[in-house]
């Protein structure tokens, strides 16, 4: 993993430099980016200042709003520690069967107005029965001919023949998070694999679907597997990267864990930004616990996308507070996102 080098002496001869190669279109190697994690304090404006200018002459000032409905909640079979639907979880939430598709559309219909461009669909377990899946796939439809929103999913591990019928229903883009580091992966969870992820992934793809894929942070990994986890999706190249923190859910394995401070949240986004400049990092899960002293802070750094509305087990940030927040920093909204 070792890259080229450059001189650290100077944290602020080294942001510069690897912005300027970055803009230039290069890019900076797996010990570059660890430097840029190991930048005292003092010099962390600077990073997230250069991370920002890297974001609007790449990809402008465009930023995307998406929202989200937990369309079947709990009952999950795997252990990943950090979930509340886990099978493991001490506190496990109680089963929510599959909402009828009708209901999916009447949920898309009242966030519509709250400036969310997309709408996701997602579903608690490793995959879905035949008869849930048919009832995404009438959801899909009915989003696509009954709202403005572009539909998306995440349904868990899928194969090519159900992607194929996501892109015939209509489907946009398939989530599907790495969550963290292959070299941390075991330590998260253990009744699937990381080559499980990664191979739905490369199946959405495949099949012609674009791909939101990204991770979740302060689960105990090291600074050194978030910079694996970083150049893991630029291999995989999703069109958008969701950054979530962890906000510690009673009952699971990380209940006991403090949030991320947003000193160490900022160099994450920032350093993403540095390794991805031309993907759509979107702030997720955990964003209003971690910035909650200067929610400003989280949109100054690199990222260019929103989750916007309720979460899947906890409600998120004030959609109209956090489209009015974007606009007031000179984003302007973009479906693409």
């Amino acid at each position: 993993m070792n890259g080229s080098t450059t001189s650290t002496d100077n944290p602020l001869n080294l942001i510069d430099e690897l912005e300027h190669r970055v803009l230039s279109g290069g890019s900076i190697s797996f010990d570059e980016a660890l430097s840029l994690a190991t930048i005292p304090d003092t010099s962390l404006p600077a990073l997230a200042a250069a991370a920002d200018r890297i974001r609007g002459m790449v990809c402008g000032d465009r930023i995307g709003f998406c929202a989200i409905v937990s369309a079947r909640t709990g009952g999950c079979s795997e252990n990943c520690a950090f979930c509340a639907q886990s099978g493991d979880a001490d506190a496990r939430m109680s089963f929510s069967p599959m909402m009828f598709a009708e209901d999916i559309l009447e949920h898309a219909q009242r966030v519509e107005p709250t400036g969310a461009h997309r709408f996701g669909i997602v579903t608690s377990g490793r995959t879905l029965s035949e008869r849930d899946f048919e009832t995404t796939l009438r959801a899909i439809r009915l989003i696509r001919e009954n709202t403005s929103l572009v539909p998306c999913a995440s349904l868990g591990f899928i194969t090519p023949e159900r992607a194929a019928r996501l892109v015939e229903a209509g489907l946009s883009r398939y989530h599907h998070n790495l969550e963290t580091s292959r070299s941390f992966f075991g330590d998260i969870c253990t009744t699937h694999t990381y080559d499980e992820r990664v191979n739905t992934v490369r199946t959405a793809q495949e099949a012609g679907l674009e791909v939101c894929c990204g991770g979740l942070f302060n689960l105990g990994e090291s600074w050194d597997q978030r910079v694996e986890l970083a150049f893991a999706l630029r291999e995989l190249d999703p069109v958008s990267v969701p950054v979530n923190f962890l906000d510690p859910r009673p009952g699971t394995a990380l209940q006991g864990r403090l949030l991320m401070n947003e000193n160490d949240a900022t160099r994450v986004i920032a350093i993403f930004r540095f390794i991805l400049p031309k993907t759509f990092i979107r702030l997720a899960g955990g964003r209003k616990q971690t910035f909650s002293r200067d929610p400003e802070a989280a949109l100054k750094c690199g990222a260019n996308s929103l989750l916007i509305g309720d979460l899947l087990t906890t409600s998120g940030p004030d959609a109209a507070s956090e489209t009015a927040l974007a606009h007031s920093l000179g984003f302007e909204p973009d479906p693409s996102c």
